[in-house]
Order: C-alpha cells, then sequence, then structure tokens
C-alpha cells in the first residue's frame, strides 16, 4: 500500500462519512477513526487519524495542501500532515526561506518528514515571512503553525 492508495482510503471514507475502518494487507494493519458523528462539510471535519499496530511504523495523514488562514500580522501556514519539520533539503543546505524573505506562490517553504517520505510544503499567498514557528528539526502535527506570511 503506498501513500496514492492510502490518501483514496480517506478520500471515500470521508465521501461515505465512514467514522471507523480496519485494513490488514501485507503484514501492515491500518485503522482508521474519525470523531465526527454528523455529517460536516469536509473544511469542518476533525482530522482523521491513523492508529498503528506494534508491526507497523507511526502513520501519518497523507499530504494534503498546507491550511491557510489570516492571522493578526499575516497569513498562518499550517501543516497539513504529522511530521519532521525541515528548514532546508539537507543539513549542508541553506534553508529554504527565512525570515524577511519574499515569498511566491508555489515557492518551497519547507519539507515535513513522514514515514521516510519528504513533503515539500509551498507557499499559497505570495509576501513576506513574518515568522517561522517551529525550530529545524522539530516534530509538528497536523494544524500546528509552520509560518506567518504577510500578503502582498
Amino acid at each position: 500500500m503506498d501513500i496514492l492508495d492510502l490518501k483514496e482510503i480517506l478520500r471515500i471514507l470521508e465521501a461515505q462519512d465512514i467514522t471507523e475502518f480496519e485494513l490488514e494487507q501485507d503484514g501492515v494493519k491500518l485503522r482508521v477513526c474519525r470523531n465526527s458523528t454528523t455529517p460536516a462539510p469536509a473544511a469542518a471535519m476533525a482530522p482523521t487519524t491513523l492508529a498503528p499496530t506494534a508491526a507497523a511504523p507511526p502513520a501519518a495523514l497523507p499530504p494534503m495542501p498546507p491550511a491557510v488562514e489570516p492571522a493578526e500580522n499575516g497569513t498562518l501556514v499550517k501543516s497539513p500532515i504529522v511530521g519532521t519539520f525541515y528548514r532546508a533539503a539537507d543539513p549542508n543546505s541553506p534553508p529554504f526561506v527565512s525570515v524577511g524573505d519574499r515569498v511566491k506562490v508555489g515557492q518551497v517553504l519547507c519539507i515535513i518528514e513522514a514515514m521516510k517520505l519528504m513533503n515539500e510544503i509551498e507557499a499559497e499567498v505570495a509576501g513576506e515571512i513574518a515568522r517561522i514557528h517551529p525550530e529545524n528539526g522539530q516534530p509538528v502535527q497536523y494544524g500546528d503553525p509552520l509560518f506567518t506570511v504577510r500578503p502582498d
């Protein structure tokens, strides 16, 4: 099962308003539980959580576009997945962005590593990086603030 299969399973479960699902395949057991008991718009649904068994590695949500919401001093870019936040492609590379940098829509802001997959998080708004919330190498959860961007 790859990340695309996982994304498709989650889409189907959400569309059918299924709150609990379990699948075992090739020695990997996947269990998906959602807190929502009544249908809600996709944007208002509680995040889906994956609970791995002892035999499976820790699971993360599949990559989704980062959540962007207005903040007091700009637009808040939130983590779309659970993983480890990295400011650069590798320890010897310069950071993708720093405070004060101007960014364009689609520009890579950081990488979040989830289950050995490197997920590039791109800017959804153009502007200036006002704040970088997590430290390099820090674990982040779904919905954690990553950046504050002052829109152009």
